[in-house]
Order: structure tokens, then C-alpha cells, then sequence
């Protein structure tokens, strides 16, 4: 897979454009701290980031015995020293179970999340606080292996499975770097996935001397997901608790198509093709929105809810096909292929039998048009918008729609 690698590992230049920004970054807020340093996290701390990715984690460590009593106030701390240390700076407070924030450097992202220094899990005040120990794991035990994790985290990328937020369910870059450790390499996993079970248990840092101990000590909130992987530095952590049985599913079914024939295609994101769907058989309606402002993962939740909110609303004109896509830097698309163009003038809704008289005398209010069938009455009802184009056009008009999109650039 070498010419995957020579796409998605950052280059020379990169890198060095990279290490740059992130080092002044580093230093100019580390001159303003006091009992804290900022450290770098996440994919930069270690070196699993790929080509184009310029999201940078960074942890404010502040020291334990000075503020483990102020965990909750860490968060204003933070950002009375960011606004000083980047006064030309917009900086975006994002609510988690820490405040933490956005900002745009020189080009790059930012995200800056205060924690308290600790070395070892138990002592954690807040589950922020254990990041910077998966970093130090990560790095122990993939030192040769950064090329493995690059490669499973692009077939992720590129096959919707990567990100353990709510509306995507899928694998987390902490789960796939765990994932090569175990295993050993990219092929390993892939082959071993194949033979994963519903709640298959991953273990590294064998916490427990079997499943059943997992189970049993586990919280059961925690032991939903169809992969259960104890966090090798938090044992009572299930490090993919947020992956859903779909996106599990599929993991397993590209490893298998990728196995049985390898090529580079698995690789590349296959985006929505509007000419190639003005192809497929069937009534197209293609809509394009512009998302709402916030956190990506509140924003995320509110386009997967508006995209089956017309998904559902649909169902009469018989759905043949549906997807959606938002990659944050662009704007969000969902589209349909739809069997019919058109629903007939008239639906029938079905009523009691006629032996219930109570609920007959109640159904026969609520509809004029009733008429009996086989000891069981039907109302007559009116469809108000028959026409494909007019039902769409009432839907995007509908509150619960509206709310969840911040404008509706295009329909089709």
C-alpha cells in the first residue's frame, strides 16, 4: 500500500510547516501559564495524524495538589490566559464535561483542553483528564507501527466509520491505534475482525483473566457496544463503548472486501455524486443545507436527525435509496431515490371493527368519508400533498425540519 501511504503521510514540508506552528503555539501560552504547562495530545503527540489534517489537541496540565480542589474552575483559567496570551484571536468555548476551546492559528486548529496532571488513571478528577496517558500508551507500544494506523484509520475515513461521535457511532483514532497494537499490524486487524463476535472483548493489557471478569466489572451501561475494549490504562473504561452494531458490522465487511481483492479504491472517499444519481432509476430529491454553528458533534446530531426526519416522512413514495455526508468543512448533503413520483389522491386509514361501538362513534367523528370492510370500518382521507415536488416542498417548511438546519441551500 505504498501509494496510499505517499497521500496520507504527512510530507516534509508539512510536517515541518506543522512542528512550527505548533511549537510558537506552545510557547507563547506556556510564558502565560502559571502551575501549568500545555502539552501537545492527541494524533500530533503521536505521530498517527494524516496528510491534511490540521485539527491540533493540546492539554493545559495543571499541577494536582494546587488545584485538584478548583477542577471545575480550571476552565476559566483557561480562558482568561488564552485571551491574553492571543488578544487578535477568536476563541470558541465548547461545553463538555471540561469547557474547552477553538481557535485558529496560522492556518491550523486548536482545540485546548484543561486538565489536572496526573500519572496514573485513578487519581483522574474528570475523563479528560486520562489523555495525555493514552498518548505515552500509544507511543510505547506502536513504535513501529504508525504506518499500520495511518492505513486503518483512511480505510475508516474513507468507508464512513471513523469518529466515535453520536451521530457517526463508528472508531474512534484512540480504538484503531489500540486495535494495531493488539493485533500487530493493518492486516492483522483486518483479518482478525472477520472473526470478531458480538461482544468480542480486546484486552492488551490483559486487565482481567477472562471475558466474564470483563463483563462482570464492567459498568453495564458501558458493555452495549458489539466490541468491548478495555482501555489499557483505565480498566474499568470500555474504550469503544460509543460504536454502534451497524458501523461494527461494516468494519467487518470492508476487512472482508478489502482481503479477498486489496487496491487503493478502499482508501478514497467516495463522495455524493449528484450527476452520478441523476443516473440511477427513480425520483431523485438531492437537498443541500447549511449547517447550524456549535460543536460538531450537537451540530452533527441535529443533520442526522433532519436527514431522517425526511427519510421517514418519505416512506410512502418508497425509498429505494438514501445517504448523507458532512465532512465539517463543507456544507451537508442528503439524498433520496424514491420509487414514485406521486401518491394517489386518497389514502385509506383503517378504523375499528364495527362490534367496538364505542371506538366506531369516536372514529366516525374524527373522519366524514367512512365506509365498512369486511366487519371493519375505513375513512377516505384526502392526501394534501400527492405530488412528490409538493410534498418536499411542505417538508423543508416544517418546524422540527427548520430547527435543525441553518438554511436550505439547494433542492432537487
Amino acid at each position: 500500500m505504498k501509494e496510499v501511504l505517499m497521500m496520507i503521510n504527512p510530507g516534509k514540508e508539512e510536517r515541518t510547516n506543522f512542528n512550527k506552528i505548533t511549537t510558537e503555539f506552545l510557547e507563547k501560552l506556556n510564558a502565560k501559564l502559571k502551575d501549568a504547562k500545555v502539552i501537545l495530545g492527541g494524533s500530533g503527540a503521536k505521530d498517527t495524524w494524516l496528510s491534511g489534517n490540521h485539527d491540533i489537541d493540546l492539554f493545559v496540565q495543571y499541577d494536582y495538589k494546587k488545584y485538584s480542589s478548583e477542577s471545575e474552575h480550571l476552565s476559566e483559567l483557561l480562558e482568561k490566559t488564552l485571551k491574553k496570551t492571543f488578544p487578535k484571536v477568536e476563541i470558541n468555548k465548547l461545553h463538555g464535561s471540561r469547557d474547552y476551546f477553538q481557535l485558529t492559528y496560522k492556518k491550523l486548529n486548536f482545540e485546548v483542553v484543561p486538565i489536572i496532571k496526573i500519572s496514573k488513571s485513578e487519581d483522574a478528577l474528570n475523563i479528560t483528564d486520562i489523555s495525555p496517558l493514552h498518548a505515552i500508551w500509544v507511543n510505547k507500544n506502536t513504535k513501529d507501527k504508525k504506518d499500520d494506523i495511518r492505513l486503518v484509520k483512511q480505510l475508516c475515513r474513507a468507508n464512513k466509520l471513523y469518529g466515535a461521535e453520536s451521530y457517526i457511532s463508528g472508531f474512534s483514532g484512540y480504538i484503531l491505534e489500540i486495535l494495531i497494537a493488539h493485533y500487530g499490524s493493518f492486516e492483522k486487524l483486518l483479518k482478525a475482525s472477520e472473526k470478531w463476535k458480538d461482544k468480542e472483548v480486546v484486552d492488551p493489557e490483559k486487565h482481567y483473566k477472562n471475558k466474564a471478569m470483563v463483563m462482570f466489572n464492567l459498568n453495564t451501561s458501558k458493555l452495549q457496544s458489539p466490541l468491548i475494549i478495555v482501555d489499557p490504562v483505565d480498566q474499568n473504561r470500555n474504550a469503544a463503548a460509543a460504536l454502534s452494531l451497524e458501523k461494527f458490522m461494516l468494519f467487518k465487511k470492508v476487512a472482508k472486501s478489502y482481503l479477498k481483492k486489496p487496491s487503493a479504491t478502499f482508501f478514497t472517499k467516495k463522495e455524493i455524486d449528484l450527476e452520478q444519481l441523476n443516473k440511477e432509476k427513480g425520483n431523485l430529491v438531492y437537498v443541500k443545507v447549511i449547517p447550524l454553528e456549535g460543536k460538531g458533534d450537537v451540530v452533527g446530531v441535529k443533520l442526522l436527525k433532519a436527514f431522517e426526519f425526511l427519510e421517514k416522512e418519505f416512506k410512502p413514495f418508497g425509498v429505494k435509496k438514501s445517504d448523507w455526508d458532512w465532512d465539517r468543512e463543507k456544507k451537508a448533503v442528503f439524498y433520496y431515490i424514491l420509487e414514485k413520483d406521486k401518491l394517489p389522491d386518497y389514502d385509506l386509514r383503517k378504523g375499528p371493527p364495527l362490534k367496538l361501538e364505542d371506538f366506531v362513534k369516536d372514529f366516525k367523528k374524527k373522519n366524514k368519508d367512512t365506509f365498512v370492510k369486511e366487519g371493519k370500518l375505513y375513512a377516505k382521507i384526502k392526501v394534501e400533498y400527492p405530488l412528490l415536488k409538493d410534498f418536499v416542498n411542505d417538508l423543508i417548511k416544517q418546524k422540527y425540519f427548520k430547527e435543525k438546519v441553518k438554511k436550505i441551500e439547494l433542492i432537487i
